[in-house]
């Protein structure tokens, strides 16, 4: 990337970054309602990532994350004594039935919950019509094949969360990776109510100048990336426009820096590199993710590629469960309640906090939107629909 680019870059984040990093630690008793949206990509070849892995390849290693993940997480609790989950967002263009099914039977196993992840825009930019026959087309397969996904009270139709393979959300990256202006649109006439994209990989054209922020796009969802700029999402008004920005922590790294003698960011990007530590924990809680007027609810939302085989220590191995040792053994010194959720749980207890809803934030993980498999067989129907985009969904 080009010198030019990075400083591009710099200068949208390295203010803000530097503000949330020098503010106060967070001392006061907090609820830290944590999420990691896993970009879960079965083919992914991490020496070409235009390549995929052989289906044989895949099946092996989804078949050995049901059965490996649950032993090395189980024994680490939350509050509500719920296991630390992932939410896994399937490629919708790599959508293969036999393999989505395994990972399927994994989540309504209790270990998480899957939801939609497009790549699109590469080689060519996309168009707004073929993105929305791509997500109905799979939202409906995890909806009414595989029991996936959820559905609101009074509506029969699925809904989903959403997270953009390339970070170029509603072509966020100057025409690369996607091509479709309209995508926050189309998103919302799918289904969408919350997108988990951000932040994006550090120097990322598509990051946003808006950070650590929950918030309603501040521009028509029809123009290109009207998520630069909106409302943070406060107790005691509901949110009107979806889908909403549910952003994970991005602020400067000082420790890391100084060691670089150069600017480096915390992303919530869980890496070999970058494994999950109690240190980095400070960062996120430093980056006072929350909705206004509910500052005892913090939300920290981390990313991941856990079937890249080279980050396999630092999604299962001994830095993750080490990791979980020092986060569960020590909420109660460090004056934390903790609440592991999947992003649809997220989402719903942020909308608990815009409605006012305030004790134990863990009591709210269904509060909107309903998993579809926890209602009676049949609900919702396949048919394509559309929602109000400027209006609650």
């Amino acid at each position: 990337m080009s010198l030019r680019k990075k400083i591009t870059y710099v200068r949208k984040v390295l203010p803000a970054g530097m503000r949330r990093a020098l503010g106060a630690p967070v001392r006061e008793p907090v609820h830290l309602i944590v999420a990691v949206a896993d970009h879960f990509e079965p083919a992914i070849d991490p020496e070409d990532g235009q390549k995929r892995v052989p289906r044989s390849e895949q099946e092996r290693r989804l078949e050995w994350w049901s059965r490996e993940y649950p032993k090395a997480a189980d024994r680490w609790r939350d509050h509500e004594g719920r296991p630390f989950v992932h939410t896994y967002f399937y490629p919708a263009e790599q959508y293969d039935e036999g393999l989505v099914e395994i990972l399927a039977e994994h989540c309504h196993s209790g270990w998480g919950e899957t939801e939609i992840h497009l790549h699109h825009g590469i080689p060519h930019p996309d168009t707004a019509e073929n993105t929305g026959r791509v997500l109905t087309e799979f939202r409906d397969h995890l909806a009414f094949r595989h029991r996936c996904l959820a559905i609101e009270e009074g509506s029969d139709q699925p809904r989903y969360c959403f997270v953009h393979g390339n970070f170029a959300l509603a072509n966020s990256a100057g025409g690369r990776f996607c091509g479709v202006d309209s995508e926050m649109r189309v998103l919302a006439e799918t289904g969408c109510y919350a997108d988990f994209t951000l932040p994006t990989g550090v120097f990322h054209p598509a990051q946003t100048a808006k950070i650590n922020s929950l918030y309603e796009c501040g521009a028509p969802l029809d123009q290109r990336a009207p998520h630069r700029e909106g409302m943070d999402l406060s107790a005691g008004r509901a949110p009107r426009i979806f889908p909403l920005l549910v952003q994970g922590p991005l602020l400067t790294d000082f420790a890391r820096s100084r060691r670089a003698l150069r600017p480096m960011f915390e992303t919530g990007a869980i890496t070999a590199p970058n494994p999950m530590t109690l240190d980095r924990l400070a960062l996120w809680k430093r980056a006072r993710i929350r909705v206004g007027g509910r500052p005892d609810w913090l939300f920290i939302k981390l990313h991941c590629h856990s079937m890249d085989p080279t980050q396999k220590d630092a999604v299962m191995g001994g830095q993750f469960e080490k990791f979980l040792e020092g986060l569960v053994g020590g909420a109660s010194d460090r004056k934390e309640t903790l609440h592991f959720v999947s992003a649809r749980e997220m989402a719903n207890i942020i909308l608990a906090a815009c409605d006012g809803k305030d004790g134990n934030p863990g009591e709210y993980r269904d509060y909107r939107f309903k998993r579809l498999r926890d209602l009676p067989a049949g609900a919702g129907r396949s048919d394509s629909f559309a929602v109000g985009v400027n209006r609650s969904v």
